[in-house]
């Protein structure tokens, strides 16, 4: 049995942050069916860096999000279009938007009126601000809410700020929120057989994202201090030079730092006034970095790596993204599975990363091909080969 059996989710969501949510759905055992404009589908089909596969309407950035679902096209502004849908959604467990929040309603196809029809449905509208408040109807994409969130002014040093995350880290983390919320209300439902409106806003998802942070400022009183890749809770803490590169260390722990202090050959700085104590070391990291780089540059990072860990004092190598991936641990822990899509290949695409000893998640199916499941998906609500037929030819689907 999969996690999601027998869950129906109805996906009209495109580019991030609601296909991010739903492809964890899907990996868990949903069935769910992307809802796509027969023109061209998800706007992700054509962003990616393959441009051969951008014109198969298969782009790399939808192969990334979009394993195990199901593509049905259908045009919700056609009157033939909204009745489909209206009909799935009385089979469906969960319906997921991240539209702005008007245009379900100028549809005529809002929570009030899906809900009217399925009362036990999860609707969840995952939009930038989110569905009321004087900046609801705001456009927004991750970068906008990154700037707006105060995440770029927290990254960087004195030399580069603001600074934006090298990857979407709004729209992701908003998935994931909704993914959540879906799992949760379907929990809920389960105990009284109520269905509910999530309503998702990436800026609200993202403050949390930023605790420590927050919770010095707000509690604290403490301003954000640009410390680049040093670590704010300790010292040494953060990324220092090798012989060959660069090694993160994080002695967090009193026991931790005076066991660096002896395995560079520094004991005399575990009694130095300036780094005995933890706080005084924070104060003065710009004094100890330098004295601790002069002596890490005596050896390579993997040498410093295996010894500090010995000592448990938590130390890694920074590696790029392709070592990364690479990695024996990612390998162990099956943290990507193997699919075939038709004229690209064999790919590697993340299954669910969440561990379930009875219940995995794993990449089954390969991202859907524009529509490739419109006539099973219609047969299964009543409609026949010639129904498909005239509305195809009406360009509904």
């Amino acid at each position: 049995m999969r996690l999601l059996e027998n869950i129906r989710v109805l996906d009209l969501t495109n580019v991030l942050a609601g296909p991010f949510a739903t492809v964890h759905l899907a990996l868990a055992g949903a069935e769910v069916i992307k809802v796509e404009n027969p023109a061209d589908g998800d706007l992700a089909r054509k962003l990616g860096c393959v441009p051969e596969y951008n014109r198969m309407l298969m782009g790399t950035s939808f192969l990334a999000q979009n394993a195990n679902k199901k593509s049905l096209t259908l045009n919700l502004k056609a009157p033939e279009g909204k009745k489909i849908f209206k009909q799935l959604v009385k089979t469906a467990d969960v319906v997921v938007e991240n539209f702005r929040p008007d245009v379900m309603t100028r549809l005529g196809l809002s929570y009030g009126v899906l809900s009217g029809l399925n009362p036990k449905l999860i609707y969840c509208a995952i939009s930038g601000f989110g569905q009321t408040g004087p900046d609801a109807l705001t456009p927004a994409y991750d970068q906008i809410i990154q700037g707006l969130s105060g995440e770029m002014a927290i990254n960087g040093d004195e030399r580069l700020n603001p600074l934006r995350a090298g990857f979407p880290v709004c729209d992701t983390v908003g998935g994931l929120n909704a993914a959540f919320a879906v799992m949760a209300a379907l929990y809920y439902r389960e105990k009284t057989g109520e269905g509910q409106f999530i309503d998702i806003a990436l800026l609200d998802s993202i403050m949390p994202l930023m605790g420590w942070v927050v919770a010095n400022l707000m509690i604290g009183g403490q301003q954000p201090v640009l410390m680049g890749n040093d670590n704010f809770t300790a010292a040494p803490s953060g990324v220092f030079k090798t012989k060959d590169g660069f090694i993160n260390i994080a002695a967090n722990k009193q026991e931790q730092w005076e066991a660096v202090a002896d395995i560079l050959g520094l004991p005399e700085l575990k009694t130095d006034s300036r780094f005995q104590e933890r706080d005084t070391r924070k104060k003065n990291r710009k004094e100890l970095t330098p004295l601790l780089e002069a002596k890490l540059a005596g050896k390579e990072t993997t040498h410093w790596v295996d010894e500090l860990n010995r000592h448990d004092v938590p130390a890694g190598a920074i590696l790029t993204l392709e070592e990364a991936l690479k990695q024996d641990q990612i390998k162990h822990r099956r943290t990507f599975g193997t699919v075939r899509v038709e004229g690209i290949g064999q790919i590697e695409l993340f299954n669910l990363t969440a561990k379930f000893s009875k219940t995995p998640g794993t990449v089954d199916a390969p991202p859907p091909v524009l529509g490739q499941d419109t006539a099973e998906i219609l047969k299964g609500i009543g409609y026949a080969d010639e129904d498909i037929k005239k509305l195809k030819d009406g360009k509904v689907i």
